[in-house]
């Protein structure tokens, strides 16, 4: 995430070289440092460098760089034909370079040539199975495809190679989601957690898991997280508010008539539904009667 002061120095350059008052060199260095997404501003501005001889030699080395950005810019924007001519350029100044012959591939994708992608990153990975970008390339081409069986098994063998990876994890995760594989999904959070445990939209994630899934258990477990959540956000999460008074009401009616399970289901219900109507009051006033009779609908009998 870029911080305040990036974020406006991306945008005094990228109006600074809209209008004409140069600068752009340092403007696409400063997208391809943040990672940014600008594909049709790279493409723009990258070949109006590129296409004057002075201002291109004027780079020096940093010249291969830019035609490697701008082909892969010019992708994301389908100018396949400008990517295809950058490539070219960088295939004859670099012959046999792995990270060139990823570059072709990426092309063969982008023009939906399936097959063809799919046997160049193959090749590549041979002499490389832990090419990541690679990897990850596969399973977004399976994604692309429609093919979520192939995405989940492609993004598990990922996982057990880098393991750490926190974006794998999650897109593994609202993969199983949108397939209602809530136990599956459960566990990526769980890991994400582990990885990562001052995050609280992975905290409320796991929790709208667990309450999906249903149970006394799993909405116990839910109502743990859906507090963490609270607790991690100053009491701000309004989402995780609601999931406090859903929960709370959905053990005191499956708990009836048993050994109390929770016996601070009560006063955190009240603590919760106080904190929604302030928050209601103050952001949605004109939503506060429809809270108001979702909360008096889940409130809890004594």
């Amino acid at each position: 995430m870029m911080s305040k002061t990036e974020e406006e120095e991306v945008n005094r350059l990228e109006n600074q070289v809209d209008n004409g008052g140069g600068g752009a060199w340092e403007y696409l260095s400063l997208v391809r440092k943040l990672k940014l997404r600008r594909p049709n501003k790279v493409v723009k501005h990258g070949l109006s460098i590129l296409n004057d001889p002075t201002k291109r030699s004027a780079l020096g080395p940093d010249e291969w760089t830019l035609y490697e950005q701008v082909a892969t810019a010019a992708m994301d924007c389908q100018c396949t034909d400008v990517a295809k001519d950058c490539i070219k350029i960088l295939q004859k100044k670099f012959p046999g370079s792995k990270r060139v012959g990823r570059l072709e591939a990426i092309l063969l994708e982008a023009k939906g040539s399936w097959a063809e992608a799919d046997k160049a990153y193959a090749s590549l990975l041979e002499e490389n199975p832990l090419d990541q970008v690679i990897l990850k390339r596969r399973v977004a081409m399976a994604k692309a495809q429609g093919n979520v069986s192939l995405a989940i098994e492609r993004l598990n063998q990922y996982l057990e190679i880098f393991m750490a990876d926190p974006d794998a994890w999650r897109e593994l995760a609202e993969i199983y989601i949108s397939l209602q594989m809530y136990k599956q999904a459960a566990f990526c959070y769980e890991e994400l957690i582990l990885a990562q445990p001052m995050i609280p939209l992975y905290h409320l994630a796991y929790a709208d898991v667990l309450y999906t899934l249903g149970g006394l258990e799993n909405i116990l477990t839910a109502k743990r997280y859906y507090a963490s959540t609270i607790d991690l956000t100053g009491g701000k999460n309004v989402r995780a508010l609601m999931g406090i008074c859903l929960c709370t009401s959905a053990v005191a009616q499956l708990s009836k008539g048993r050994n109390k399970e929770d016996k601070d289901g009560s006063e955190l219900h009240s603590l919760a539904s106080t904190a929604l109507e302030k928050n209601y009051k103050k952001i949605s006033p004109d939503n506060l009667p429809l809270l108001t009779s979702t909360l008096k609908s889940l409130k809890l009998q004594s």
